[in-house]
């Protein structure tokens, strides 16, 4: 795995997930997928409450949180979070297969 991103300006989906596992990885293996689990869910009831209000830059670090905390719990287990992307959102909606979704709002794409 490399060992810093290709740009401290961007940071695709396998860059951050190699950082991550670069960081965190052997903390993330010994706590498990359930306990990392249990820290996303964490996160994730901060950005609601993040959502709630109105401060920007905590809106913004809880986005990350969340984002950075997804792609621990693909390291534990194995999944690579890029080839996921493009397989099922690559070639546009998964519902009605178009770039711009055209599914009725009743259904979850």
């Amino acid at each position: 795995m490399p060992t810093t991103p290709e740009s401290a300006d961007e940071l695709s989906i396998a860059d951050l997930q190699r950082h991550i596992h670069q960081m965190y990885y052997e903390k993330d293996v010994a706590r498990g997928a359930d306990g990392t689990f249990m820290w996303l869910m964490e996160e994730i009831g901060e950005l609601a409450a993040a959502l709630r209000g109105d401060d920007r830059e905590n809106l913004a670090e809880e986005f990350a949180d969340v984002i950075a905390w997804l792609a621990t719990i693909a390291n534990v287990v194995d999944i690579d979070l890029n080839a996921a992307l493009q397989a099922k959102y690559g070639r546009g909606c998964p519902g009605c297969a178009r770039l711009v979704c055209v599914c009725p709002n009743s259904e979850k794409p």
